[in-house]
């Protein structure tokens, strides 16, 4: 009994009835339902990262877009060259042989490789430096706009090799599986949910963990904790970093589901919603961005499908109405039943 309610504790009934209900959907929903689900799935991985980041140390990154699209452009690649020798947009550019760093992208298992170190060495090396230089709570966050639009610009300015605005899109095979067929789609799906679910159980581990109390004391008071003799540079990578992976599989497991990557996904606007996702389902509790990921997006769709000319007010209301009766997020709705219990 006691193991029972220990697992219950780190891993509320919560979630676990939400994977449930998730794991439901391939029986009954449409090819094209799933995979919105399984979007939302996958920005549902990226937002618990972003918690890491900014829920529990204090950064708000809203670059976050960028090492997104890097998981997704590197798988954007693989799939590309599963079925075209020289990608489309390549040919329509003059280009007549492969780019040298597209080549190793027709493999699958160094795909995989680049979808983690990559972020690993971009985080390393835009973190390491401003967060020697204590650069922190806005000036990073500005920063990580910087870095957003950056490459956002290079990938539009460099059509012959990223497929410029377009991007990347038309994928036909994945592991020599066609990419469209429904059996392909829900293996797809629940490759995802596992992912997602490992996020998760990754996350309340890192954050019950000594580590996580020092993230949580760098959001809270970075000055006390150097006054106790701990760096927080190392902390602060390392969570950034993290943070980073996530983004990367995220875009990873998207791109074969949803069927492109392009610059306006890896822009600032999409990053800014990131951070919305994050605040809204509730910052600091891991599981809040995961249900406020399925609302935000899930209201976006209903939004824009039933009211194609006027969706974004009604979002934007949602938003507002959001922010004035639960400023800590849908979570805290929990928090406000717990109280009434103990006030009953």
């Amino acid at each position: 009994m006691n193991h029972i309610k220990s697992f219950l504790t780190k891993y509320p009934l919560t979630f676990i009835v939400f994977v449930f209900i998730l794991c439901s959907f391939p029986f009954y929903l449409s090819d094209f339902r799933l995979a919105i689900m399984g979007k939302f799935i996958c920005y549902s991985i990226l937002a618990i990262g972003l918690d890491l980041l900014w829920g529990y140390t204090g950064l708000l990154s809203l670059g976050h877009g960028v090492f997104f699209g890097i998981g997704a452009y590197c798988m954007g690649m693989y799939l590309k060259l599963q079925s075209e020798s020289l990608p489309d947009f390549m040919s329509w550019s003059g280009l007549e042989k492969l780019p040298w760093f597209w080549v190793p992208f027709s493999d699958f298992l160094f795909t995989c490789i680049m979808i983690i170190l990559l972020p690993i060495i971009l985080a390393v090396v835009v973190g390491y430096p401003v967060f020697r230089s204590g650069i922190k709570e806005v000036y990073f966050t500005i920063l990580s706009q910087a870095l957003s639009l950056i490459i956002s610009i290079l990938l539009i300015g460099q059509q012959p090799y990223t497929g410029g605005t377009n991007g990347l899109t038309n994928f036909q095979k994945i592991l020599n599986f066609s990419i469209n067929i429904r059996d392909t789609k829900v293996v797809l799906y629940y490759v995802s949910l596992i992912f997602l679910i490992l996020a998760f159980i990754f996350a309340k581990w890192l954050i019950s963990t000594k580590t996580g109390k020092v993230l949580v004391a760098i959001r809270d008071g970075e000055n006390r904790l150097k006054f106790l003799g701990y760096n927080p540079i190392g902390f602060k990578l390392m969570v950034y970093i993290i943070s980073a992976i996530f983004a990367s599989i995220a875009g990873a497991l998207f791109v074969p589901q949803v069927g492109i990557i392009s610059p306006s996904l890896v822009s600032i606007l999409p990053s800014v919603e990131m951070a919305m996702w994050v605040a809204i389902g509730g910052k600091g509790t891991i599981l809040g961005p995961v249900f406020g990921t399925f609302v935000v997006n899930g209201a976006k769709t209903f939004l824009s499908e039933n009211f194609p000319e006027t969706w974004l007010y009604f979002l934007g209301i949602l938003f507002i109405v959001v922010v004035f009766i639960f400023p800590k997020g849908f979570y805290s709705i929990k928090d406000l039943i717990n109280k009434k219990k103990i006030e009953l």
